[in-house]
């Protein structure tokens, strides 16, 4: 069974920054590609950005570009968030989810295939 822990949400300033970390274990996680989606009060969950099984390639919302930043760590089955510059609008519950997929976007929610829990980001002005 695929499981996907985040872990790493809080509380921060505008301006401030927090790494988010997934934790896969139960899958085959070199194999996935693995994406961060959001979902802020009241609104839908959105993708935020993505990364191959490889890690050569990744792909940004535009509203996080820049200031984002997604890794992964195939040796330690897990994925990794870096958030800078946060602004109050990024706040949301993070969603840490996997792709068994090879190829097409990062971008559609329909195609990840297991999901963490979530992680709450509070970011205030």
């Amino acid at each position: 069974q695929v499981q996907l822990v985040e872990s790493g949400g809080g509380l921060v300033q505008a301006g401030g920054s927090l790494r988010l970390s997934c934790l896969v274990s139960g899958g085959a996680f070199s194999h996935y590609r693995m994406g961060w989606f959001r979902q802020a009060p009241g609104k839908e969950r959105e993708f935020v950005t993505g990364i191959t099984w490889s890690g050569v390639s990744t792909d940004y919302a535009d509203s996080v570009k820049g200031r984002f930043t997604i890794s992964r760590d195939n040796v330690k089955n897990m994925v990794n968030l870096q958030m800078n510059s946060l602004k109050p609008e990024d706040t949301a519950v993070y969603y840490c989810a996997a792709d068994r997929s090879f190829g097409g976007t990062l971008r559609i929610e329909k195609e990840y295939d297991y999901w963490g829990q979530g992680t709450q980001v509070t970011v205030s002005s």
